[in-house]
């Protein structure tokens, strides 16, 4: 495994809910991330933001990791979600907040 997959597999599997994404939670750098963000944010999950644009191998890195083409990345306990369409798709569903549950991460709102 390359050092970089290494780092990338670490992360996934060192935090809880780990967001990959352009810029950081505070000041993302992409409308995708930045909804990703506002959900995360309004769910009042707990996570970490990686920004890519820090560190390109990183940037193709994780879209190997993941076989998903584009960032931003959603993983929750080590399993990838999706990226802003999906994580939407399933906030508006009130899907994710089930999955968010299920998988033992509290959300300050329970339903959307």
């Amino acid at each position: 495994m390359n050092p970089v997959h290494e780092m990338i597999d670490s992360e996934v599997k060192g935090n809880d809910v780990l967001l990959f994404m352009k810029g950081t939670p505070a000041f993302p750098q992409c409308g995708f991330s930045g909804q990703v963000v506002q959900i995360l944010d309004y769910l009042g999950v707990p996570y970490k933001g990686v920004n890519v644009l820090e560190n390109m191998e990183i940037r193709e890195g994780v879209k190997a990791y993941s076989s998903w083409p584009t960032i931003p990345q959603l993983y929750v306990k080590g399993e990838f979600i999706g990226g802003c369409d999906i994580v939407r798709e399933m906030f508006q569903a009130g899907e994710l907040q089930e999955m968010l549950t299920e998988k033992g991460i509290e959300t300050s709102k329970q339903s959307a």
